[in-house]
């Protein structure tokens, strides 16, 4: 006897969203990081921008996403300048992580 299944919907990511406040904060965070990353980006040497991505925003620390450990001791020395610039934006950022994003072998 074979089971029968019923149709699949297909949700647009808008209406997961809806129906999933849990996927909705998690949407506003992703995109609440973005925008802090479209704030300082002009603060950070244009040949490292394509090195670096939002990470997660975790109540008041945000995470930075880089490709290298040099990109990372780069960003370090202008964490300062960083979160001067957050400041204006959202003063709830209080603290900024580096993770060097692993590369698979």
């Amino acid at each position: 006897m074979s089971s029968v299944r019923p149709p699949s919907r297909i949700y647009s990511l808008e209406q997961a969203a809806i129906e999933a406040p849990s996927l909705a904060a998690l949407m506003e965070r992703a995109r609440r990081s973005q925008d802090l990353l479209a704030h300082v980006l002009h603060r950070i040497p244009a040949g490292l921008r394509s090195q670096i991505q939002a990470g997660p925003l975790e109540e008041t620390q945000w995470c930075l996403i880089v490709g290298n450990p040099a990109v990372a001791a780069k960003l370090r020395h202008l964490t300062p300048l960083l979160l001067q610039d957050l400041n204006r934006l959202d003063p709830k950022v209080t603290g900024i992580r580096i993770k060097i994003q692993a590369r698979g072998r």
